[in-house]
């Protein structure tokens, strides 16, 4: 018996449940803090990292990101502006090493080359981080009168997690200095990694802006870089394969809750071009509104729709709307049959919804709720893409004010 104990022990088992699959890191606004969780495999069950919450090293968390194998994360720190008499706050990346039972520790902050770090992700090798920032410097040499975002782009040292800059090898200013930031739309806010291709929203403009990955972590520029979406109030950007998605919370004639517009990446000579799938716009589930956050699950069969609040007079709840992706032409409809939804298709969430992630063995999916500060848990059928509460508790609280939150796979 001792035995057996000892080895569920050095699992992560207890006699409640399982062992811990993943970890999730939720980020906090209103305490400038980083939650921690342990999901049990058994049940899907959160509980608190030891040393939870973690400070975030910095003011106003808004993006996380792990480098793949789990050992580092970075999460951006948007800052907060100057206001009247008090002086503006500035934006940063903290690095934080990955411990036993995911323990975060802080390790050092960089400084992008823009202002007001919005995003990050890092590409599909773990090998460089991107961080997407609202405003590219305004210098004499190369202006920025449009209010254009950027793309700072970092080396990461596989053995420490740290960071170096890697400039821009294709523009340079008046004095033949190479830049270190790639421009991008005005007021971007969202930014994603797709193949060999670089996305992001600019809210400024309703666009999207496409790079392409280079050697050395290089974004090279697209050709008729500009992708027009025709989108009244974009918000979200997800991608799976060959395709992408967005979410545009402007109601339509179609849909008064808004719509997903759904994109193939072309190839070739028009690689990372996008392409509206024949169709067009489809639009929300009925009585659904503001959608906020999308993602596609890790077998890329369902799109989720996070909806921050709902049509119905008589419910009007936060909510997941479920969509099938056809595997041939990237197609979506409604999770059902007969072209309806789904028997509780859009699914109940917590309050205000900003971000979701999924479990890395497809059993479990979770958002972050930033009005009730709360975490939603829910079965993930991976077969049929459809959602259920999990088999003990469904809600879990979290610091005040979450934002986005991040998933990795226990790799101890």
């Amino acid at each position: 018996m001792a035995l057996v104990v000892s080895v569920a022990m050095g699992l992560g088992m207890t006699a409640c449940g399982g062992g811990t699959v993943a970890f999730i890191w939720v980020l906090g606004t209103q305490y400038n803090q980083i939650a921690g969780f342990k999901v049990d495999n058994f049940s899907g069950n959160l509980t608190q990292v030891v040393g939870s919450p973690f400070s975030s090293n910095g003011t106003n968390p808004i993006s996380i990101a792990v480098k793949p194998g789990g050992r580092y994360v970075y999460v951006i720190n948007k800052g907060v502006p100057a206001s009247g008499t008090t002086a503006a706050t500035p934006g940063g990346i903290a690095l934080f090493s990955v411990g036993g039972d995911g323990v975060l520790t802080f390790q050092q902050t960089y400084t992008s080359r823009g202002s007001t770090p919005m995003w990050a992700t890092t590409d599909s090798t773990g090998n460089f981080l991107y961080v997407l920032d609202t405003l590219y410097p305004d210098t004499p040499e190369y202006p920025n009168p449009n209010g254009l975002g950027d793309i700072t782009v970092f080396a990461i040292d596989p053995n420490t997690g740290r960071l170096q800059l890697v400039p821009n090898q294709q523009i340079k200013d008046s004095n033949q200095t190479q830049l270190t930031f790639f421009p991008v739309g005005p007021a971007p806010t969202m930014m994603r990694v797709s193949g060999s291709c670089v996305f992001t929203i600019d809210t400024g403009d309703q666009t999207v802006y496409p790079y392409g990955v280079g050697a050395g972590g290089q974004l090279t520029l697209v050709a008729n870089s500009t992708i027009n979406t025709g989108a009244g109030n974009l918000t979200s950007i997800s991608t799976s394969g060959n395709y992408v998605y967005l979410t545009d919370a402007a109601p339509t004639s179609d849909s008064t809750g808004g719509q997903v517009i759904p994109y193939t990446v072309g190839t070739g000579s028009s690689a990372c071009s996008l392409n509206v799938l024949t169709g067009g716009p489809v639009a929300n589930l009925p009585l659904t509104s503001n959608p906020s956050y999308s993602m596609v699950d890790n077998k890329g069969k369902t799109l989720y729709v996070l909806n921050r609040s709902s049509l119905n007079p008589n419910n009007n709840a936060s909510s997941i709307s479920a969509f099938t992706i056809d595997p041939t032409t990237g197609k979506l409809q409604f999770l059902g049959t007969g072209g309806s939804p789904a028997a509780g298709n859009p699914y109940p969430v917590g309050a205000g919804p900003v971000c979701m992630v999924e479990d890395p063995t497809n059993q479990w999916a979770y958002t972050s709720n930033n009005i009730d500060g709360t975490i939603t848990g829910k079965r993930l059928d991976s077969n049929s893409g459809e959602l259920s509460a999990l088999p003990r508790n469904s809600t879990f609280p979290t610091i005040g004010q979450p934002t986005c939150m991040a998933l990795s796979p226990n790799v101890n």
